[in-house]
């Protein structure tokens, strides 16, 4: 087993724009970035936030400290209710997708 992850974390309807316009990100992460826990998706959360957001407007993306209601997030295509939400445990060249289902008008 290797001592690293590879994510891929896509952003769409929207969201990609608080992430520099970049729709598809590749992310190696190390198997012991938060204290030797198993990685999950709410540490991705935290992560992507600190490191992959551009935009000072993070209250588009979580909302005390979870991910915005009216996100649909697919782990694997998958709705992540089904997997665990955020305790989900990242795996090796997982696809983690959030899509904003709020659109302006």
């Amino acid at each position: 087993m290797t001592d690293t992850l590879t994510i891929t974390v896509e952003f769409t309807g929207g969201l990609e724009m608080l992430f520099d316009n970049i729709n598809k990100h590749e992310l190696t992460l190390s198997r012991t970035a938060d204290n030797g826990n198993p990685l999950t998706v709410g540490y991705l959360v935290k992560y992507i936030c600190e490191q992959l957001m551009k935009d000072s407007r993070k209250e588009l993306f979580v909302l005390d400290g979870a991910v915005r209601p009216g996100i649909l997030v697919l782990i694997n295509d998958s709705d992540w209710e089904l997997e665990g939400e955020d305790k989900y445990e990242l795996q090796n060249r997982d696809n983690i997708l959030f899509v904003s289902t709020l659109h302006g008008g």
